[in-house]
């Protein structure tokens, strides 16, 4: 057996159909497009709505724009490091995604909401001043990474 021995299977292809190519090849005259209108006439730009207000003038423009910039943070409260840590120890971004209190890829900041009272030791990227506070009241440590 070699390549120019090889023929696919009878009846799996079939010859191209030739449109437009007179009335005896069967797809003379209009070649399947039917009588008149637009389809049988030519191509139509794409998002075409036969004259009616096409969608992407119908939908209203959004107003404003987004700041690629702006520096999204992975918000971490003290009382989710108190019951993720309830004997204390040593807290940083890497263990807050483990634990999935933070978003990968995105800086920690920590905020006040809650109460802490075991001895943490917090390494974050931004810290509010009554996260601070809390976290060194209960005998913590705070710490700008």
């Amino acid at each position: 057996m070699k390549l120019h021995h090889l023929r696919p299977a009878p009846g799996s292809t079939a010859a191209r159909t030739r449109k437009g190519r007179g009335e005896a090849a069967g797809k003379g005259k209009t070649a399947g497009r039917g009588h008149k209108g637009s389809n049988a006439r030519g191509k139509m730009r794409a998002g075409f709505e036969g004259g009616q207000m096409p969608l992407q003038r119908r939908v209203p423009k959004l107003k404003g724009f987004i700041n690629p910039n702006k520096v999204r943070w992975s918000v971490v409260n003290v009382e989710r490091l108190a019951e993720g840590w309830p004997k204390g120890g040593s807290v940083d971004p890497d263990a807050l995604v483990r634990e999935g209190m933070a978003r990968k890829g995105a800086p920690v900041k920590v905020l006040g909401r809650g109460d802490v009272s075991v001895a943490l030791q917090v390494r974050a990227h931004a810290f509010s001043s009554t996260a601070a506070e809390k976290i060194t009241a209960a005998g913590g440590t705070v710490e700008v990474v």
